[in-house]
């Protein structure tokens, strides 16, 4: 059940999943902040949700003119490369690469130009009114793509947020900023389609239509072209309720530099040398200022660094700064982003070792999984006898790189040696006398004993300066259990 005692689905999913995971290492974090409370006695960080990142399908995605590329520098079949193939792309020259990126970006206002005009003739208007069409966007201007579904926690209008200071961008004669936006809001969220009604007011004003356009309609067909040809990727949500988000990704795979909050992939993908951080005012609880301060921030970026990045040659018949960049992006992010390593982590990582696990429980009519399920019940009846008894430290202080030799007696109630697990944890103490766990050593059974006790002892060596700590905690142990906190029954000294 949840906390409120009702019926809750992703409960029930936990409680029933040999594994669970988050679908990025943020997105595992704030799961395990989440559930918690399933496994009472297990710290934050071993909840048992672990992370896969998502990826994207390299080859729906990336122009022609980027498969070429890669082709000839990485591999033929580079989305199956690991990263030491993908450091060959560094070889390229820029002028190859800069190409490829123009390639994209005409494609894309040549595509916009189309979709906009046949997008007015339908609701009605004439086409002899269409013809300032022609004149929207500039295929050799600093593009920004922005195309996702329109939720409010990603905040798709931060940027109208400051009408004055994006006109400034978008209208500057010598380094034009322009922005191309697509999606769909879900029919039932109001606050989602309002937040489209702003977009396509804004844009629709005569001074700045031809460097702001929403795209309706939005399907992979056009989402695939606004990939290839944006040159930055702009994602901002309000960190941290971006579980993964893709389409930054599927840029990123074609060249365009991520400009993103550390939320989703990109909290642990960010690379500086290849993209820009959002900074967060995460500790900020008014809604409302933290979207200025963050607004603030990203206009703040777009003019000190972004925009100078592009239009800065030196001279050179190619942005050779801008494409170093493009460069170091796609050597960086392409192996990671692609659905081919995350494939590969999902059957290294869960699939191959839950199958494995299933087919023994299903050995014999299921008389293994029968025997687990009862030894469950057995463990879980006894588990309130089972207690720490006595903890023995032989050494107080120790140096750094020292080690420290524990021993514990353990009441185990009913239970036998064999139906636990005692483990001695250490890690850093805290600013609030927390133990930080980054060390788990199994104790090991010195003395079975009578009458329910047993013995165990574990050394740790202290590897951190400071406050250094350690507790003793015993869990149940069994072959057929995936992890010994899996049951939540964790006791501690």
């Amino acid at each position: 059940d949840g906390s409120d005692g009702a019926f809750n689905m992703a409960v029930m999913g936990l409680r029933l999943a040999g594994r669970a995971n988050g679908v990025s290492a943020l997105h595992g974090a704030v799961s395990r902040e989440m559930f918690a409370s399933l496994w009472p006695g297990v710290p934050e960080p071993e909840v048992p949700i672990g992370s896969v990142t998502n990826g994207v399908h390299a080859g729906t995605w990336v122009s022609s003119e980027v498969d070429d590329l890669l082709t000839r520098h990485v591999l033929p079949e580079w989305h199956e490369a690991g990263p030491e193939r993908w450091q060959r792309l560094e070889e390229a020259g820029d002028h190859e690469v800069f190409r490829v990126r123009e390639a994209g970006r005409e494609r894309l206002v040549t595509f916009v130009r189309r979709h906009l005009r046949d997008s007015l003739v339908a609701r009605g208007v004439s086409p002899s009114e269409t013809g300032w069409c022609e004149e929207v966007l500039d295929p050799r201007a600093l593009t920004i793509g922005f195309a996702r579904r329109f939720a409010t926690y990603k905040r798709s209008t931060l940027l109208l947020s400051q009408p004055e200071r994006l006109r400034e961008l978008l209208l500057s004669p010598d380094r034009p900023l322009q922005l191309v936006f697509a999606g769909k809001a879900h029919p039932a969220d109001e606050a989602g389609k309002e937040m489209i009604r702003q977009i396509v007011a804004f844009s629709s004003a005569e001074d700045v239509r031809h460097r702001i356009v929403f795209l309706d309609d939005y399907d992979i067909a056009l989402a695939r072209v606004l990939y290839q040809g944006a040159d930055v990727w702009l994602n901002n949500p309000r960190r941290p309720l971006e579980a993964c988000g893709t389409s930054g990704m599927k840029a990123a795979l074609n060249g365009a530099l991520n400009l993103s909050v550390l939320d989703g992939w990109w909290d642990e993908w960010a690379d500086p040398a290849s993209g820009w951080v959002l900074p967060s005012a995460e500790g900020v609880e008014d809604l409302d200022k933290r979207d200025t301060l963050e607004a603030d921030a990203l206009f703040t970026l777009l003019e000190r660094s972004v925009v100078p990045l592009f239009y800065e040659r030196r001279d050179s018949p190619v942005r050779r700064a801008w494409t170093q960049r493009v460069k170091r992006s796609l050597v960086e992010l392409g192996p990671k982003v692609s659905a081919s390593r995350m494939v590969r982590e999902y059957v290294e990582q869960l699939y191959e070792p839950t199958a494995t696990r299933a087919d023994g429980l299903a050995e014999h009519g299921f008389a293994r999984a029968q025997g687990l399920a009862d030894w469950k019940v057995r463990v879980t009846e006894a588990w309130p006898e089972v207690r720490v008894v006595d903890v023995l430290d032989e050494a107080p202080e120790v140096d750094l790189g020292g080690t420290r030799t524990v021993a514990a007696e353990v009441a185990l109630g009913p239970l036998a040696a064999t139906d636990v697990v005692v483990q001695l944890v250490h890690g850093p103490v805290g600013p609030s006398d927390e133990l930080q766990v980054e060390g788990v050593v199994t104790m090991v059974l010195e003395d079975g004993g009578d009458g329910g006790f047993a013995c165990y002892r574990g050394t740790f060596t202290c590897d951190r300066p400071g406050r250094y700590g350690y507790g003793v905690r015993v869990a149940p142990s069994s072959a057929d259990l995936v992890s010994p906190l899996e049951l939540g029954l964790v006791t501690w000294a």
